[in-house]
């Protein structure tokens, strides 16, 4: 497992600014700390975090409507251990990130009421 853990922690350090690897690859280390059998098919010699998500965008076509195709993250997930041909099924867990804005906003309290007009931005 400890391979596998590497090789994805690796793909995740050389794609800093690449927020799908990175998401799909703290994905894939839950994933691998539930189903530490499935470490094996993650170290398959040429599968990659990056080529899995080809795999997803490829699926995305399939329901693409106009300009737009979208999954849901259980999709995604989905074809992400698809493509490492894992059966396991996809327990998808919310990464939550903390954003600039989250931190510079302070939390609302409630005895104070959201008042604002047009004139306030102009």
């Amino acid at each position: 497992m400890q391979t596998a853990v590497k090789k994805i922690q690796a793909e995740i350090d050389k794609n800093p600014n690449n927020a799908y690897i990175q998401v799909v690859g703290q994905f894939l280390l839950q994933h691998l700390e539930l189903h530490p059998n499935d470490a094996r098919k993650i170290n398959v010699d040429g599968k990659t975090i990056a080529k899995s998500l080809d795999a997803m965008q490829k699926e995305a076509s399939k329901k693409k409507v106009g300009n737009c195709a979208v999954l849901t993250d259980q999709e995604g997930f989905a074809v992400v251990l698809k493509y490492f041909d894992i059966k396991t099924p996809a327990v998808v867990t919310p990464i939550a990130r903390p954003t600039a804005a989250s931190k510079a906003v302070p939390a609302a309290r409630p005895d104070t009421a959201f008042n604002v007009s047009l004139e306030d931005f102009l």
